[in-house]
């Protein structure tokens, strides 16, 4: 009969092993790798153990309505966080705090009714925001104020009505590409802060499906984006419709029937199609690097600013003394490091012509190579001196010092006439010699005297 191992003790090993309840994957959720999933797990309120390497976490489709603040403090790597499907109505302060790794919050169709500007205080990484789908009317002046990484944001199929949009500039959110505010509720527009707005949110500010007023400002501004051929118009021409005379049964699709608007007059164009030229840069760390500005845009009266997904704004009053601004435009870093790394934005303005343009470099800093050969070059080198060695050993003489006697000619044994050895082969003095012989003593010859040498027998 065999022993068996006992669980007890072995168990109890395994306590001590493992993390602690930190690690721990919550037994409603499902841990992969650095993936936590608690999706349609019937959630009411937050885990309190959650692995705190997680990158993404899951907690869609379930019935959370309340936050407490910090709730993500303990998972510092967080940067996906998908809370789509829940039944938040509002985010106490401080809901984030400690967790501006985030680059992804969905919070999309949820019962979110105003969004207020505390709601991503600290996120400054943020780079996409969804919050499509809910019953917002109202986003507060300084929401998107601090989220200087955000690319995306979308907050269609809602009730909104009025949109902040004067708190969208060049130098606040550099990056934004996309700001999606389609079927909502919104009528009359600040058509000149929308003007105002960067070139790139223009390009990819999305309208359609709501309830516009047909007036000269509107069409004078989607006239200009139809000439440039934004992909946000051309890719819903019918669903931009406007309201005539505020009457909502009396709407028109105005980029197909523009003859209402015959009698309004076509303002220049605020600001030229943007043009953003793209480059890619990689240097080793150490190095230097200069990156220039150089836009669409000529002039002695521009002004230049330079912006990055690594160290925000950059002026020439930063406590860098590696970062360098030029009155051309150019930036240079003098000892690059790896968290250098990231996206550059220079935006050229000029101001008396309320022209800019925009130019990206993505810079990558590349640690130094290791020097493969170095194991492979020690290992030749020794070889090398291992064979000098042995020549000099084998070939080369002592040095010879002309104080010093030469040794004489190397001394020939001679065979002697000896009668008695003929006796017998087996006399004494024979066996004598023979025994000698087996003894494989070496003999030395060393000079005495300038008459004749000596053998010395050494063993």
């Amino acid at each position: 009969m065999t022993s068996g191992l006992r669980p007890g003790p072995l168990l109890l090993l395994l306590l001590l092993v493992l993390p602690g309840s930190e690690e721990a994957c919550p037994s409603i959720c499902l841990c992969v790798s650095d993936t936590v999933s608690c999706s349609s797990s019937g959630l009411t309120k937050l885990p309190l153990s959650l692995p705190s390497s997680s990158i993404t976490l899951d907690l869609s489709h379930n019935y959370l309505s309340w936050l407490f603040p910090a709730s993500f403090k303990r998972m510092p790597r967080l940067e996906n966080l998908r809370m789509a499907h829940n039944q938040f109505v509002s985010l106490g302060l401080g809901v984030f705090r400690n967790a501006s790794g985030l680059r992804r919050l969905d919070l999309s169709s949820n019962k979110l009714q105003v969004v207020e500007q505390h709601y991503f205080q600290g996120l400054w990484r943020l780079e996409e925001l969804l919050l499509f789908n809910n019953k917002i009317t109202q986003v507060e002046g300084g929401t998107l104020s601090g989220l200087s990484s955000l690319k995306k944001a979308y907050f269609s199929i809602n009730q909104i009505t009025d949109f902040p949009f004067f708190s969208i500039r060049d130098h606040s959110h550099p990056f934004l590409s996309m700001l999606d505010l389609s079927s909502n509720r919104m009528g009359r527009l600040p058509w000149e802060d929308v003007k105002a707005l960067p070139g790139l949110v223009q390009r990819g500010l999305y309208l359609h499906n709501n309830s516009l007023i047909c007036d000269c400002s509107m069409y004078s501004v989607f006239w200009h984006w139809d000439l440039r051929g934004y992909e946000s118009l051309m890719d819903f021409v019918d669903e931009h419709t406007c309201v005539v005379y505020g009457n909502p049964r009396a709407s028109i699709r105005f980029l197909r029937h523009s003859r209402l608007f015959r009698n309004c007059t076509v303002e220049k164009p605020v600001s030229l199609p943007v043009a953003v030229l793209l480059s890619h840069v990689v240097v080793t760390e150490g190095e230097g690097v200069r990156l220039d500005c150089q836009t669409s845009l000529s002039g002695t009266e521009l002004s230049f600013t330079w912006l990055s997904t690594s160290k925000g704004h950059i002026t020439n009053t930063m406590n860098d003394t590696l970062i360098s601004l030029f009155a051309n435009g150019t930036l240079e870093i003098r000892a690059t490091k790896v968290n250098d790394t990231g996206l550059y934005v220079c935006t050229a303005a000029d101001i008396k012509q309320s022209l800019n343009a925009t130019r990206e470099v993505n810079v990558t800093v590349l640690l130094p190579a290791a020097e493969s050969f170095n194991t492979g070059y020690t290992t030749l080198l020794g070889c090398v001196v291992t064979t000098i060695g042995v020549l000099v050993y084998l070939y080369m003489t002592p040095c010879r010092c002309r104080y010093c006697k030469q040794p004489g000619p190397q001394a020939i044994p001679v065979a002697t006439y000896d009668p008695s050895g003929l006796s017998s082969v087996f006399s004494t003095s024979m066996r004598d010699h023979h025994k000698r012989q087996t003894d494989k003593h070496v003999a030395f010859m060393e000079p005495m005297s300038e008459e004749g040498t000596e053998w010395v027998l050494e063993s």
